[in-house]
């Protein structure tokens, strides 16, 4: 209770004295404390924003030590290690090994076939590039005990159209060079071509063959050569000359011509294709010559 300074005065007229009073009462003790703490914290901040240091970038914290494992107890023994290999590093496994062609044979059964059997042979070859695509080849023809064997190089599509080797304008003229010197196909030549099958060009064009074409059909010449028994070769072009004479193909006839060379047991000799006559008949001369070298090869032979 709050007593007035009037009412001090009468409480000592009526003799009622000393009057005890609290030095500071607890409310006013509060506010004041309030006030003050209020003040404090309101310079706080400021006081904080103006001595608080840049902070630093903080390190990260080290990685744990890594933890190691309990010892062994040596009343355990040594570890056993183990005698088995390593095992073997993987390698993939073969191919599988191609199915065996039905049709295929090799020049060994070539060399022993009949007559029949070299046909049937040349109908079902997949030897070279040339037999693809259902080409149809081109059996040799004449006299199947000759004194005389002609191969050209490879068979053209007047061939393949008459089913028969030298056919056409060629053939006509052949015909009449065998006649000079007095051979028939049908009574003594036997005529044929080193590739039965016809070498084509993308359109379908005839084209020379290659050397690997002409290596694979050689195998059939030579046997048709052996059953005809014929003595005397006659080579017709270059690539004839030099499929048999074992030389590349693209080599000029003339390094064959004018000379007899030996072809096994036969004498061969090489002269210009009756297609290149037709076109440069002053050649015919040089052709000839390779008839007439033949005939006295063939006829010395017969001796």
């Amino acid at each position: 209770m709050k007593v007035s300074e009037r009412d001090e005065v009468f409480l000592q007229e009526m003799g009622i004295a000393p009057l005890w009073r609290l030095r500071h009462a607890p409310q006013e003790a509060a506010q004041e404390e309030a006030g003050q703490a209020g003040a404090a914290e309101a310079s706080a901040p400021v006081a904080e924003a103006a001595a608080a240091p840049a902070l630093a970038p903080v390190a990260p914290a080290p990685p744990p030590a890594p933890v190691r494992p309990p010892e062994r107890d040596p009343a355990w023994g040594p570890i056993p290690v183990t005698a088995a290999p390593p095992p073997p590093a993987w390698t993939p496994p073969p191919p599988p090994e191609p199915e065996p062609d039905p049709f295929a044979v090799d020049e060994a059964a070539i060399a022993s076939m009949d007559w029949d059997e070299l046909r049937t042979a040349i109908a079902n070859c997949k030897r070279c590039g040339a037999c693809a695509g259902g080409a149809k080849p081109v059996y040799g023809a004449g006299a199947r005990e000759a004194r005389w064997f002609v191969a050209a190089g490879a068979s053209s599509a007047a061939d393949e159209k008459a089913g028969a080797p030298l056919s056409g304008e060629a053939g006509k003229l052949l015909d009449n060079m065998l006649a000079a010197v007095d051979l028939s196909r049908e009574r003594d030549v036997y005529v044929t071509n080193l590739v039965k099958c016809r070498p084509t060009t993308a359109n379908g064009g005839d084209r020379a063959p290659t050397q690997d074409e002409a290596a694979a059909c050689r195998p059939f010449l030579e046997r048709e050569l052996a059953l005809t028994r014929a003595s005397t070769v006659l080579t017709l072009g270059q690539i004839a000359a030099n499929g048999l004479l074992g030389k590349p193909l693209q080599e000029p006839l003339a390094g064959s011509r004018g000379a007899v060379h030996a072809f096994g047991a036969a004498s061969l000799v090489a002269t210009l294709h009756p297609g290149e006559l037709l076109r440069r008949g002053l050649d015919k001369a040089q052709a000839w010559a390779d008839l007439c070298r033949a005939r006295a090869v063939h006829a010395r032979r017969d001796r």
